[in-house]
């Protein structure tokens, strides 16, 4: 079954997707793709959620510099997530920068995003088992030249999540994702869906939340996972 994970940038929003989202993660959408929220943010959401939820956080758009991503990660670790988020952008110092980031593993749960508009190397999901990471999920960097589904395609998609559940990773697709991709993407089956953009009004992700989509959202994923056959890898 893919469970819904509902971005959120405050406690109000938190408030709004306690009861339906599977994983409450925290970003700032004005601050690009995976833009951080200040600390004070994340650990009174933290606070607020109590264990109801797993709660994730983002780190930002960070440069691939192996000490800038291990302190970055340490500090937000430091909030009480459950799950840190880690962008690996571009296709420079990714190994450095997991094998500087094993050191922190052992401490907490840490997903590294890679970016479907950014070419991905699937081949780092070996890297990031051995390296003790939780999990690996597909997002875009680039939130206005298109969703997930146009830079990759099913086959692409099944591979990614096939490659992960393999060496047992956490598998996430995000990207800008629409309600039209859920009945596709839920057949890919993730562990979870992510979702900003179409949980807000007019589709603007750095928009406040609205009901009315979170639980369209919500239902449309439910349906999904109940018609949905077996996942075959």
């Amino acid at each position: 079954m893919t469970g819904f994970l509902a971005s959120v940038t405050s406690i109000d929003e938190a408030r709004m997707v306690l009861d339906i989202a599977d994983i409450i993660d925290l970003k700032n959408p004005a601050q690009g793709a995976l833009g951080a929220l200040p600390h004070e943010v994340v650990e009174g959401v933290v606070r607020f959620v109590d264990g109801r939820k797993t709660v994730s956080a983002t780190v930002g758009d960070l440069p691939m510099v192996p000490e800038i991503l291990k302190a970055a990660v340490a500090a937000m670790a430091g909030t009480g997530v459950d799950i840190v988020k880690v962008g690996f952008f571009g296709h420079k110092a990714h190994t450095e920068c997991i094998q500087t980031l094993a050191e922190l593993t052992g401490q907490c749960k840490i997903v590294a995003v890679l970016f479907a508009d950014q070419q991905p190397d699937f081949a780092m999901l070996e890297l990031l088992v051995r390296s003790g990471f939780y999990g690996a999920m597909l997002d875009t960097a680039d939130k206005s030249a298109g969703g997930l589904c146009r830079w990759l395609d099913e086959c692409a998609l099944r591979q990614f999540v096939a490659n992960a559940r393999a060496v047992k990773l956490l598998t996430g697709l995000a990207g800008s994702l629409r309600m039209s991709d859920i009945s596709r993407l839920a057949g890919v089956a993730p562990d979870y869906l992510g979702f900003r953009g179409a949980l807000c009004r007019d589709h603007a992700r750095q928009s406040g939340l609205d009901a009315a989509r979170i639980n369209e959202i919500a239902d449309v994923l439910r349906e999904c996972n109940s018609s949905a056959l077996p996942f075959a890898a």
